[in-house]
């Protein structure tokens, strides 16, 4: 059987750690939402050979165990004892190392398709719990939307919907490595976002509040690392955005416009600032 799925990326609206669990990893506070640049993923399931395969038109991601697509597969295939084979192939359209969650997006969809075609029944619930164990940021990518993010990931807590919102998305050339940045969060010293009024603002669907309420915690922290993260953003707000800041642990910077008119004035005079600039929306 073959299924087509689209892997939307994600922003984070609002991103703070305020600590850091036994295991080393950080608790998470976050907003996230999906926006309308995805990836493109082809699940097929076959009798012969009953081996998981991952194709992509990406040099740049690997086509073994590493990759989080071939990872869902295999957890899926594990847990419940299917012998089928899977084949799966991206079309990427999402920049990899970026912030974006491409890579857990991909995995969301393999467990949507693989649920679908081997009818395992299991809830979005149910696939969201399993995909904790692939990385932090699939869960959200199960559910997709905007959405409340807390603990390790796990508990995702949907949020209303934003209103028709342009997003410009530009990735300088650099890319980061995600454990490399949580590696140098000093929590003495560290920025917290205001995670939490955001979300307060969100419910109450006041919109026009929720700006100054987004922050990214480790947008510092990259920042020391990548000056081009500073002048980004400070260019998108020069131009007029309601607000800019770093995606994720980055490099990703984005500005989000009610208007289209103000969107299309940044997105033009990034494209001569960056080399991956895109005008999409809130999902």
């Amino acid at each position: 059987m073959l299924i087509m799925e689209k892997a939307p990326a994600k922003i984070n609206l609002s991103l703070d750690t305020p600590m850091r669990y036994f295991d080393g990893l950080p608790q998470w506070n976050m907003v996230m939402s999906s926006i309308d640049l995805a990836d493109y993923v082809a699940v097929e399931t076959h009798a012969s050979p009953k081996t998981i395969k991952v194709y992509t038109d990406s040099g740049f991601l690997p086509n073994d165990q590493r990759n989080l697509a071939y990872q869902a597969a295999h957890i899926l295939k594990t847990r419940f004892h299917q012998s089928d084979g899977v084949t799966i192939r991206i079309k990427k359209h999402i920049p990899v190392a970026a912030g974006l969650g491409g890579g857990s997006s991909d995995a969301a969809a393999v467990l949507r398709a693989l649920n679908q075609a081997w009818e395992l029944g299991l809830s979005v619930d149910e696939l969201a719990k399993l995909a904790l164990s692939i990385d932090s940021d699939v869960p959200f990518c199960v559910y997709g939307h905007t959405a409340h993010v807390t603990g390790h990931g796990e508990l995702v807590t949907p949020l209303p919907n934003f209103p028709h919102y342009w997003v410009i998305v530009a990735k300088p050339k650099v890319s980061v490595s995600t454990p490399a940045i949580l590696k140098q969060i000093n929590y003495a010293t560290l920025q917290h976002a205001p995670t939490n009024q955001l979300v307060d603002k969100i419910k109450a669907q006041a919109w026009s509040e929720t700006f100054q309420y987004m922050g990214n915690s480790l947008e510092g922290v990259t920042g020391e690392m990548y000056t081009e993260i500073k002048r980004i953003k400070d260019k998108m707000l020069q131009l007029g955005a309601d607000v800019a800041q770093m995606s994720g642990t980055g490099p990703t910077v984005f500005a989000i416009c009610h208007a289209e008119s103000r969107a299309k004035r940044v997105y033009n005079s990034m494209k001569g600032f960056c080399d991956e600039v895109y005008q999409v929306v809130l999902l």
